[in-house]
Parts: structure tokens; C-alpha cells; sequence
């Protein structure tokens, strides 16, 4: 059997994309319709783990307040209470996080800032929730 036409050495495929900073870091972004396998943010990850951990310490009575725990943890008082405030986060946001399916507008540097308390303002806040 032989062939007619050769077969190139090389060959060029071109993937429309753009990058973008998510949270300190660079994020490949496809075009609309584009599948794009997201996966969870470790700094958020990392975040919401010790917002659960000190929130637990706390509750469990080994730290009378945040200020003693915060002198333990050696971080300061008001971030370690802005970084507590992930644990009041809705459950279906937790798993969105951990799954990395969080809205893009869910970092770290936005949790940071005041958010609704209520699960149902924070889905309305935060709408595209997978």
C-alpha cells in the first residue's frame, strides 16, 4: 500500500486562550463553550481548612477567644478573624471550593472582605454555583 501524500513531520494546532490572574496566580482561560477541567484553589483550600480548625479549637473550649488563639497561632488578631469567616461560608460553597467549581469571583483576596452571613444572600452574591 503506499500513500499519495506525506506525512508532515510537524504539526501546529492553535488553542484560543488568554491568562488571566485569579488570586495571585495565573489562570488559563478557554473561550466561551470551551470545557475547562478546573481545579480547587490550595490557597482557598488551605484557608477554609484552618477557618474549620480554629473555629473547632475555639467551640471545643481549648481557646477562650480568638485573641489567645491568634497569640498561640502567631498571626495577628484581625486576620485571623477575617480568615475565621470562611467557616460561614454555606456548605454548598465549601464543596464547590473544595471541588475547585467555585464561581471565579470566590478567591481568597474577595473572601477576605465582608460577606452575607446568610447561605441564601451568599448564593445570590455568588450566583454560578456548580
Amino acid at each position: 500500500m503506499t500513500r499519495d501524500t506525506p506525512i508532515p513531520d510537524t504539526i501546529t494546532i492553535h488553542v484560543p486562550f488568554r491568562v488571566v490572574k485569579r488570586g495571585g496566580r495565573k489562570e488559563m482561560v478557554l473561550p466561551e463553550g470551551g470545557a475547562q477541567a478546573r481545579k480547587p484553589d490550595n490557597t482557598l483550600v488551605k484557608a477554609l481548612a484552618r477557618a474549620f480548625r480554629w473555629k473547632g479549637m475555639l467551640e471545643s473550649g481549648e481557646f477562650a477567644s480568638i485573641s489567645e488563639l491568634a497569640e498561640k497561632e502567631g498571626i495577628a488578631f484581625t486576620y485571623m478573624a477575617r480568615l475565621m469567616r470562611l467557616s460561614l461560608l454555606s456548605p454548598e460553597l465549601v464543596d464547590a471550593v473544595m471541588d475547585g467549581h467555585q464561581p471565579a469571583n470566590i478567591t481568597l483576596a474577595n473572601l477576605m472582605d465582608p460577606f452575607p452571613a446568610d447561605w441564601k444572600e451568599q448564593h445570590a452574591l455568588w450566583s454560578d454555583v456548580n
